[in-house]
């Protein structure tokens, strides 16, 4: 059985004090359970903020981009090490904003999977298409090369911790979002390319979240998907109460 995860990316929002603020908030709210594993993702600024707020919860902090470097000339970026002295478990890589706004391609996110890895973070690496390549009938085939070389030179023993979020370009931030079957039939055929590159026994436990605005409307029918393990959660993450509410309807929905 995989454990649902429910992320919130809470993007470039939230300054410090709002941060841990609305941290506490979600603590309060699903803090103490264990049923779901739940993750927020809050602006480099507020990362210390917001893990000292939820330090005696269940909540895991993560970090919304990386540099696969250590140390050096990258003016404005951040390393591993850096973002582990600030309780950060988990790092989103390949983000479609990163993808279209600052042209980071699948090598370049391959580096920050291997570096994550290699730093004990847990890379969550997103994937997806944009409306005209979906239109084009190019889901598949750009989705599987984004798994593939996302993936490259990650063997089946360093699996465990890699976390998958689909997340259709066109559904992000939009109010539009792939039905549950659409969302469902990408998801499989994520499970199956990961079966290809690991055997069937890694894909069965790694989790593939949905990332097109999930909200509380449509969560249930989302994560009541067979190989739909959670969800990356932008807008709705912004807000305590929604956001609960997910975690809550992950805890009521049964595999």
């Amino acid at each position: 059985m995989r454990k649902f995860l429910i992320a919130g990316n809470w993007k470039m929002n939230k300054t410090a004090a709002e941060a841990a603020s609305l941290a506490k908030e979600i603590a309060l709210g699903a803090g103490q359970q264990h049923g779901v594993d739940v993750l927020i993702c809050p602006p480099f600024t507020a990362l210390a903020a917001a893990a000292r707020a939820v330090e005696s919860s269940t909540i895991k902090v993560g970090a919304q981009n990386m540099h696969p470097e250590t140390a050096g000339a990258f003016t404005g970026d951040i390393s591993a090490e850096m973002l582990r002295e600030h309780y950060v478990t988990f790092v989103l890589v390949g983000h479609s904003e990163r993808r279209s706004l600052f042209k980071e391609d699948d090598a370049f996110i391959n580096q920050k999977v291997l570096s994550a890895l290699k730093n004990r973070l847990r890379p969550v690496l997103c994937v997806g298409e944009t409306l005209e390549e979906r239109e084009s009938g190019e889901t598949a085939a750009v989705v599987e090369r984004q798994i593939r070389e996302g993936l490259a030179g990650v063997d089946k023993d360093q699996a465990d911790p890699v976390v998958i979020a689909y997340e259709p370009v066109w559904a992000i931030g939009t109010g539009k979002t792939a039905t549950p079957e659409q969302a469902q039939e990408v998801h499989a055929s994520i499970r199956k390319w990961l079966g290809d590159l690991w055997g069937d026994a890694a894909a069965r436990k790694t989790r593939i979240l949905y990332g097109g605005s999930m909200k509380p409307a449509n969560a249930g029918e989302l994560l009541g998907q067979p190989d739909i393990d959670g969800g990356l959660i932008g807008g709705a993450s912004l807000e305590a109460r929604s956001f609960n509410q997910m975690v809550e309807t992950a805890l009521e929905t049964k595999k």
